[in-house]
């Protein structure tokens, strides 16, 4: 049962999203998906409510006009924290994806055990719709996830384990399929 909170921040999330029609790029469907999907992957681990919060959010101030300023004076600094630590910080003028990636795990490498944790559950949706449906793109994807891996062993054991088998048995999946 979600908290009057957590419901805040599911519609707060919905309107973001769906204020610039974003919809997930290999389905065509609503966005919020995405969010919905990570908040449940959090709560099957030990969580609080701001990390429900946060994982809703998680994706307002990197790919919509929602400041962190707003987050903050919607939910409190705590969800402000965490959604900051899970919003990537690289720009274009960073240089190529390998160099923006490289900053985005540095930034991700200071975060709390609580934004890590999240930051599995996002690995764990994004990885498995990029798997299905982009196989090509999978192959750069899945390389980037192993090395995000490595900066995210303190977020929970049970999502690290999953992440690490599900990008463990893609990985071999697509090298045996391309080799």
């Amino acid at each position: 049962m979600a908290s009057e909170m957590e419901q805040i921040a599911k519609e707060f999330a919905t309107i973001c999203h769906e204020s610039i029609d974003q919809r997930r790029k290999y389905t065509g469907e609503l966005y919020i998906n995405h969010p919905a999907a990570v908040v449940e992957l959090v709560r099957s681990v030990p969580h609080t409510e701001a990390m429900l919060c946060a994982a809703w959010l998680h994706d307002v101030v990197e790919d919509t006009s929602c400041t962190l300023k707003e987050v903050e004076r919607a939910f409190g600094s705590e969800v402000a924290t965490l959604v900051e630590m899970l919003t990537d910080v690289s720009s274009l003028k960073d240089g190529n994806r390998e160099k923006r990636k490289a900053i985005d795990r540095d930034h991700t490498a200071k975060a709390s055990q609580q934004a890590k944790t999240i930051k599995l559950a996002d690995l764990i949706d994004n990885s498995r719709s990029i798997v299905e449906h982009d196989n090509d793109f999978a192959m750069v994807y899945l390389k980037e996830k192993v090395l995000l891996l490595e900066v995210l062993q303190e977020g929970d054991a049970t999502l690290l384990a999953m992440a690490m088998e599900l990008l463990t048995d893609q990985d071999s999946i697509m090298k045996g399929k391309y080799q």
